[in-house]
């Protein structure tokens, strides 16, 4: 089974990966509920990717919550605080928060020191985005599985995710941020499209 049979888009940013033994949420939002959750990944604040109250559906006594540290004061349990440059290894996860920012645009500044985050699960490095446009970082991230923004406005647009995906070699790549609050189907389909013969690309259904 490979790893992308494992992650399962729950809409949004919001996805859980279940590989190595372990489950890993991040950006929990609008979510059902499911299994509980070993790894809590959160972006940045924005109350669509920052919820306590969807937090409180997956958490468990031992689950680690990791976090900026301005959505460490919105939840009340213990989060471990990350900024872009920072390292950890939790319950054998090696996690790396980098940038994720906006470079012309003011929803997401690069001076909150907001994050995407590199994890490796069965020997893959899987990257989560969060909220971000295109920068020039990604170019020496070298990930397996990218999950991206597609959705514009407030991230990336289809192509400049497309770029990302090129630029940070990713062998697949999952759109995301679409279909809810900003962006549509075609927007994955356009991501899907850009990527043809470069890169795979897995539009997941969401759960």
């Amino acid at each position: 089974m490979s790893l992308i049979e494992n992650i399962h888009w729950l809409g949004h940013d919001a996805f859980r990966i279940e590989a190595g033994g372990k489950v890993i949420y991040t950006d929990p939002f609008k979510i059902q509920g499911g299994p509980k959750a070993d790894i809590i990944l959160i972006s940045h604040a924005h109350d669509d990717h920052c919820s306590p109250e969807d937090v409180g559906k997956i958490i468990k006594s031992d689950t680690v919550i990791i976090a900026p540290s301005d959505c460490a004061e919105k939840i009340k349990w213990d989060v471990k605080t990350m900024k872009p440059g920072d390292k950890l290894t939790v319950k054998g996860v090696d996690i790396e928060a980098v940038p994720a920012y906006n470079p012309e645009k003011k929803f997401h500044l690069r001076s909150n020191n907001w994050v995407g985050y590199i994890f490796t699960v069965e020997g893959k490095r899987i990257y989560h985005a969060g909220d971000t446009d295109l920068i020039p970082e990604m170019k020496g991230f070298n990930v397996d599985i990218a999950l991206l923004p597609v959705g514009g406005t407030y991230t990336m647009n289809a192509q400049e995710a497309a770029q990302a995906a090129l630029d940070m070699k990713a062998e697949a790549a999952i759109p995301m941020h679409y279909g809810s609050i900003v962006g549509t189907e075609a927007d994955a389909e356009s991501f899907k499209r850009e990527l043809e013969g470069k890169v795979k690309v897995v539009l997941l259904p969401k759960e």
